[in-house]
């Protein structure tokens, strides 16, 4: 895994298959990309068979696939994942052999780690306590069907970009009515994450129990809490003081004096969530840890639904980078049955950034309704940022989509392209456009470009936030010709599902400079007189 320092070279980096050579299938999922290679697992993005779903693929590296005990736990893994069925626990789809040895099938989940969310983000107090409380009934699916966990930590646990909890990992769970050294030969080893185990786990391995999760799950909910790693020193004074009684209880160096069911750990923290203490307790840094979750909520909530066009086919992907430089992209239904895409970044980054392109997409809204020549309407918009003395400029896209007239319309302030695909072309048009960028120069003008779009013609547009060094430009023009290739290659899937996969697989880049940047793939084909589903 290459460092943040690490240099961006070419394309090749991006594409995970340059690493070694991927199966093709693995049982009935065809394999569309390496995930994550650890030290005794490989996981793998694939695509289900029916549904066409991204799906995870777990599978035994190879210096395992003849070991007795690696085989045990790995299939008895997929034994326990199979028992469960709760939104909060990963999903299994199926598990077996295949040429290479054995694999579990599992979903696909779009998200970070919790680890990374610490890391990363400000929590908020009730932000925490709402992910306590899911972890927590997670648990308690598992200990009602007899599992222990005995791996809880951050890195085991997912938060969707919905903030949904899923956790994962049950490589070292434990049935508790398995009798003693049922599960694997050498039990006695210590396995596990020494940070987040509780006492009697270090000392015993098979002395595990419903308590042995619970004290796990104690310590995360002291980091949740304290808003950052704890790295095994616990200080409960740094607590609220209504979650300092809950936290000594579930930490509890003896079992026997911590909670002995989950179903009292999540009532007690419930009953705090809805006192008035909590309200209370959490301070002004937590006001600020509430905005800052507003903020991120509010982000989300800018991301608008898929647009169901007549005449048009349209798929589209975004991925936010961690650089929290995001791009912001709407939809527009015009007059004349005509249609529209904006994108819009500020060159702001986090909160500052999201702020700035909830503004000006609500100048555009303002002004699109009345105004809708793209010259007229980019000109206004600039003029209305001088005004407003708007401290900075913005990278903005609209690209209007005319089935009656046949036609597209782009413009780009900042050097955006477009691609149409022709039926009898090999190569794609490139149409670029390259206007002053937003709130730049006051006296700019901007004119659009206009050109044919045929039925059948497929449009591109591929929108990368920028960088923050000067490699970016590099950067973006071989992310750019990656993707594109990428496209214009896998001719046998539907569009929808080649942009998500190619999402998904460029989130997972084995270069972090990759990962960092927010990308948009948007596509449109125009089909005449194509009925509404």
């Amino acid at each position: 895994m290459q460092n943040e320092e690490d240099e961006f070279e070419s394309f090749e980096e991006l594409n995970p298959e340059s690493l070694e050579a991927l199966p093709r299938q693995i049982g009935p999922y065809k394999i569309e990309s390496l995930l994550q290679k650890g030290g005794m697992s490989i996981l793998f993005l694939a695509t289900h068979p029916e549904s066409k779903e991204p799906i995870t693929i777990k599978v035994l590296s190879p210096k395992y696939v003849s070991n007795p005990e690696a085989i045990k736990r790995f299939l008895y893994e997929a034994e326990i994942i199979s028992m469960t069925d709760h939104p909060n626990i990963v999903k299994l789809y199926g598990y077996g052999q295949w040429e290479g040895g054995l694999y579990i099938a599992m979903e696909f989940i779009e998200g970070i780690s919790l680890r990374q969310l610490l890391l990363r983000y400000p929590i908020s107090l009730k932000q925490a306590l709402e992910y306590i409380i899911d972890i927590a009934y997670a648990l308690c699916h598992l200990h009602t069907h007899g599992v222990i966990h005995r791996d809880l930590k951050p890195e085991n646990i997912l938060v969707t970009d919905s903030r949904i909890i899923k956790v994962i990992d049950f490589g070292i769970a434990q049935l508790i009515s398995q009798e003693e050294g049922q599960i694997e030969d050498n039990s006695m080893r210590v396995m596990g994450t020494p940070i987040y185990m509780s006492p009697e786990q270090r000392n015993n391995p098979n002395s595990v129990s419903y308590p042995s999760d619970i004290y796990s799950l104690g310590i995360i909910t002291y980091e949740l809490i304290l808003g950052k790693l704890s790295h095994g020193r616990i200080h409960l004074s740094l607590m609220p003081k209504g979650m300092q009684k809950i936290l000594s209880k579930a930490l509890q160096a003896n079992p026997e004096d911590r909670y002995q069911d989950i179903v009292d750990f999540i009532s007690d923290i419930s009953s705090y969530m809805h006192s008035e203490n909590m309200q209370k307790e959490g301070g002004p840094s937590d006001a600020l840890r509430q905005i800052a979750t507003g903020i991120h909520l509010a982000e989300n909530n800018l991301v608008p639904e898929a647009p169901l066009w007549s005449d048009i086919e349209c798929s589209y992907a975004y991925h936010k980078g961690t650089l929290s430089k995001s791009i912001f992209y709407d939809f527009l239904v015009l007059k004349n049955k005509s249609y529209g895409l904006i994108t819009i970044e500020s060159y702001e980054s986090g909160i500052e950034g999201v702020i700035y392109n909830s503004v000006l997409r609500g100048m555009v809204k303002a002004l699109y309704s009345r105004e809708e020549k793209i010259e007229k309407l980019t000109e206004e918009l600039n003029a209305m940022l001088f005004r407003e003395r708007m401290p900075h400029h913005f990278q903005f896209n609209f690209l209007k989509l005319n089935p009656i007239e046949e036609t597209l319309e782009f413009l780009s302030c900042g050097g955006d392209d477009i691609w149409i695909l022709k039926k009898d072309q090999k190569e794609p048009l490139k149409i670029q456009s390259n206007a002053s960028e937003l709130g730049k120069v006051q006296t700019a003008k901007f004119e659009p470009l206009i050109v044919p779009w045929k039925p059948g013609e497929e449009c591109l547009i591929i929108k990368l936030s920028s960088g923050d060094d000067e490699k970016s430009p590099l950067e973006t023009l071989s992310i750019k010709d990656y993707i594109l290739q990428n496209l214009l290659e896998s001719k046998e899937k539907e569009t929808k599902e080649k942009i998500l996969l190619l999402i998904h697989r460029l989130k997972r880049s084995v270069n972090t400079r990759v990962r960092k940047r927010s990308i948009f793939i948007g596509s449109f084909t125009y089909f005449s007189n194509k009925k509404m589903p």
